[in-house]
């Protein structure tokens, strides 16, 4: 099995609260070895986006790198 799909096998079935406590964790942690579940999840969310959705995030991530 490869990194990808056992991090997706993972997180099936969270709640969006469940999905938001593994980020905020991920996030407060800081650590290299969640960057990979971290951009899967970002892999998923933006093959599931609209157009709007993804420049909003794009403008977000640009503002945020310019901090």
């Amino acid at each position: 099995m490869n990194l990808r799909n056992a991090i997706i096998n993972n997180l099936q079935g969270q709640s969006a609260n469940q999905l938001s406590e593994t980020i905020q964790d991920a996030v407060a942690k800081g650590e290299e070895k969640t960057l990979p579940g971290l951009g899967v999840m970002f892999e998923l969310f933006w093959k599931n986006s609209q157009n709007d959705e993804k420049q909003a995030v794009l403008q977000k991530m640009a503002a945020a790198l310019q901090s």
